[in-house]
């Protein structure tokens, strides 16, 4: 029988997965027999996140601290990585930021410190594990989290900022996917909808935004937990060898109308 989403033996890092959809898709992998590599700047939330992955699937999980701005880092984490574990398969570009702040009030130092995480460190990230791992092992899986806000505007929250760095994230990864893809590595974008994190709880949890959800949302409701695993477990396998490119919304239909 094919075990067509069996990740046993595969390696991944996973940014921004100290709270939140970070941590859900790590959990997701190791679920599958993956080797977990959480990664973010709060070190007693990673070692906490590895400690319970280990624990609850048996697979090895090895935390990294890591600002993903700050490019000397970056290639430091890379490293310590493929000294542990001597590969690197998949790579989820999942740590980022967001603000609403009306556009035309919008400081510089707002709007660049967005574009730096969320699609500088996007970059950064992608570039250091193509050229130390994926590119020498001739195959890699890169999942680059966007955003529906990457493909559309919205008129309910002001986040120009987060739209611009989101879209730069959705056509980055059509570009790393024409680059690359003849070196053996898929490069895939997600754009999640309304899903619960750290950051969304107390927008989502509002009367208004509820109520805009009904009217917006073709499936009436925000994702559940675990809703956008599924994704990231297909984009992370072999089975998705012939996905590449693609930008897929899990969103509830909200950018179907």
């Amino acid at each position: 029988m094919n075990k067509y989403f069996d990740l046993t033996g595969n390696v991944a890092i996973v940014t921004g997965a100290s709270t939140g959809l970070g941590v859900q898709m790590a959990r997701a992998l190791a679920n599958q027999g993956c080797n977990v590599v959480p990664l973010a700047r709060r070190q007693n939330l990673v070692e906490e996140v590895a400690e319970n992955i280990k624990k609850d699937f048996g697979v090895e999980a090895f935390p990294v601290v890591c600002d993903i701005t700050d490019t000397a880092q970056v290639e430091a984490a890379v490293d310590a990585v493929m000294k542990k574990f001597g590969r690197i398969d998949i790579l989820i570009n999942n740590a980022g930021t967001g603000g609403v702040i009306p556009a035309e009030d919008m400081p510089d130092d707002v709007f660049n410190k967005e574009v730096s995480i969320d699609l500088g460190g996007t970059f950064k990230f992608a570039r250091a594990v193509a050229k130390k791992a994926m590119i020498p092992a001739g195959y890699g899986r890169i999942i680059n989290i966007a955003s529906m806000y990457g493909i559309v505007g919205n008129k309910i929250a002001p986040t120009a900022a987060y739209h611009a760095a989101k879209g730069g994230v959705v056509n980055l990864t059509r570009a790393l996917a024409s680059e690359w893809g003849s070196k053996g590595i898929n490069v895939n974008a997600i754009c999640p909808g309304y899903f619960y994190s750290p950051l969304t709880k107390e927008t989502l949890d509002s009367d208004f935004f509820k109520q805009y959800a009904q009217t917006m949302i073709p499936l009436s409701r925000y994702g559940n937990e675990g809703e956008l695993d599924t994704a990231a477990i297909f984009l992370s396998s072999r089975a998705s060898s012939y996905v590449n490119g693609v930008i897929l919304p899990v969103d509830g239909g909200y950018t179907c109308m």
